[in-house]
């Protein structure tokens, strides 16, 4: 059943992702060129799915072949590639958020201005600090060689596990934790700040005695809902990572692992979901594949009920 479960969720993952991949890359083809947006998601597009089949592998390795974790290279491979995929889905996900609030908000302050002009730049500021906090982790495990005992622990010698390496590995998870604050500041700063924009603008329409909504007001809300359900996923997400870390290094071998690895899935396929209902070129696209795979289902059955009816004739 976790298997079934697991390859499910993975599998609907990867189409979801896959599919804003493909769209976004033929309107590139198809127009010569490339907009900022269409770059973002897709750069996700691809993490996402990169950050899938690394938690999808590793949960049916633990499943099915859980002894392939005791080598400490194996294991070592394994938390490079865990993190590298989900920081760089994280951090890309966290470059759509400021997009979305510098492009739809509106604020007279200078910094505001000078920030929504240089919107490209921003967004590569932050890209290149999550690289430098990507190094600074590795830069860390390195540093300590006491963590090859943490990742080489089993349950048998968990009493010799010492008090100097659990106060390490605690050390190493707490960093681990540091590197989600800047983009989870920044989502909540951006939600706060497009809220404020709305309320400023409500207030303007006050003045002028307009009760009904106008599209940007529309905007603003349906930009807040994308980056409330975001903060929200990212929210758990962080919250099974850290707990997952910390069954895989204090009780390995423990089932309860395998289950919080298919939490994991969540947050890269529900915000995956989010961004193509919430996308009009998406959705719409979505729709037509759909009716199409429909269209197609209905003929194939139509032929099978064809066949199934000359058969029978065909061997009297």
């Amino acid at each position: 059943m976790y298997t079934i479960l697991v390859t499910a969720g993975f599998t609907t993952g990867m189409l979801g992702n896959a599919f804003i991949g493909l769209v976004n890359c033929s309107d590139w083809v198809k127009n010569q060129k490339i907009t900022f947006i269409n770059f973002l998601l897709i750069c996700l597009a691809v993490s996402r799915t990169s950050s899938l089949l690394v938690i999808f592998i590793d949960a049916i390795i633990l499943e099915l072949a859980p002894c392939f974790y005791d080598s400490y290279s194996l294991i070592k491979c394994s938390d490079i590639l865990w993190v590298v995929t989900d920081q760089l889905s994280t951090w890309f996900a966290t470059c759509l958020s400021i997009f979305y609030f510098l492009k739809i908000a509106h604020f007279s302050h200078p910094l505001f201005l000078w920030l929504k002009w240089r919107m490209r730049i921003v967004v590569a500021v932050f890209l290149v600090f999550s690289l430098f906090s990507l190094i600074s982790y590795f830069l860390l495990l390195e540093t300590f060689p006491i963590l090859r005992e943490i990742y080489m622990i089993t349950e048998r010698n968990l009493t010799l596990f010492s008090e100097t390496s659990k106060t390490t590995a605690v050390k190493s998870l707490f960093f681990f934790s540091l590197m989600y604050l800047v983009p989870l500041f920044v989502s909540v700063a951006s939600l706060i700040l497009l809220f404020l924009s709305l309320v400023k603008h409500s207030r303007n329409l006050n003045l002028i005695s307009t009760s009904s909504e106008d599209s940007r007001t529309k905007v603003h809300k349906k930009a807040m809902k994308m980056l409330l359900a975001f903060l929200i996923l990212f929210t758990l997400h962080i919250f099974f990572m850290q707990l997952a870390r910390w069954l895989f290094i204090f009780l390995p071998g423990n089932r309860s692992t395998n289950s919080v690895l298919l939490t994991l899935i969540i947050f890269p396929l529900s915000h995956s979901l989010i961004l193509i209902l919430s996308n009009s070129k998406l959705r719409q696209t979505a729709v037509r594949a759909l009716q199409h795979l429909k269209s197609q289902l209905e003929e194939m059955i139509l032929s099978l009920h064809r066949v199934s009816g000359v058969f029978p004739k065909w061997i009297s």
